[in-house]
């Protein structure tokens, strides 16, 4: 079922108006923002439904412990509403006019924030399973050559146990999974609002931290001065920590199996997954890896 079908049975079953519903992105969910402020988000065909569950149940935690992260709409129906094997959740738009992104200082006051907390264990947050979703992704795509999938087949391994080895210095506890400026946004007051909560877990808190350690260091996505003041209001710089260059490594690595997900999407988007895993072959610089 096409995903425009997909989108418009759910709206149906909750209640809400599909007409002038804007796809806004693609990734391991479609984004759509409905003429009402409010974002549907469907998952890929497969997805585990009891994941898309947890997910509106850490939003209904965090809003009852006064968190700063992004709110279900309420419905007549219990989310996720499955269609044709997709998940399919609705959410409170966090602002009227489009999306601004967080400044990186704020990023890391939300994380100082959010690494305070306690999650209940009714919650039933997993532990943190890095390679988990690359395994899938790396066996189930039929876009990579036999070469390339047999390169990541055996880089994966590597990184599992060079992970593996890695000795923590900060405690672990309830962590985002995918914390970046790219999933904080400013609501309509200015403030900062975590989106994206389909990662929580419980793990290492350096996991948190390295994206924009990397976003800086490797891609030149963040100045010095953004990154300094990142540092400054969470108190710690995973760059002074021996872990860090194989953290670096596994987070780099990551971004390729999830871009090869949508490599057979369009042109644009197979050029960049070729241009990664060249990149993880040869060494080369990431500083002309595209953002998604």
């Amino acid at each position: 079922m096409a995903l425009n079908a997909v989108l418009n049975r759910a709206c149906r079953i909750a209640g809400l108006d599909p007409q002038g519903a804007r796809l806004l992105r693609t990734g391991s969910n479609a984004v759509y923002r409905l003429s009402a402020p409010v974002i549907a988000r469907i998952s890929r065909p497969g997805a585990d439904v009891a994941d898309a569950r947890r997910t509106v149940a850490v939003a209904g935690w965090l809003e009852s412990v006064g968190y700063p992260s992004v709110r279900t709409v309420e419905v007549d129906v219990d989310q996720p509403i499955v269609i044709d094997g997709r998940a399919v959740t609705f959410w409170q738009a966090v602002s009227d006019d489009g999306d601004e992104y967080a400044s990186v200082g704020e990023v890391a006051q939300v994380l100082v924030e959010l690494h305070r907390l306690v999650a209940p264990d009714d919650l039933g947050l997993p532990l943190l399973e890095p390679f988990d979703k690359a395994a899938k992704r790396i066996e189930a795509n039929d876009w990579l050559s036999s070469a390339d999938r047999n390169f990541l087949t055996e880089s994966l391994a590597q990184m599992r146990e060079s992970y593996g080895a890695l000795d923590f210095v900060l405690p672990q506890g309830v962590i985002h999974g995918d914390a970046n400026v790219g999933n904080v946004l400013r609501d309509s007051g200015g403030n900062p609002v975590v989106i994206d909560l389909d990662g929580f877990a419980i793990g290492p808190r350096e996991w948190d931290l390295a994206l924009t350690a990397i976003y800086y260091d490797s891609f030149g996505w963040h100045t010095r001065e953004e990154y300094e003041t990142f540092v400054r209001v969470y108190g710690f710089d995973i760059m002074k920590w021996p872990g860090y260059p194989v953290m670096r490594a596994v987070r780099e690595f990551l971004m390729v199996p999830w871009v090869i997900q949508k490599a057979g999407e369009s042109p644009r988007v197979a050029a960049e997954a070729r241009k990664r895993i060249s990149a993880l072959r040869t060494g080369a610089s990431r500083k002309d890896w595209e953002p998604y």
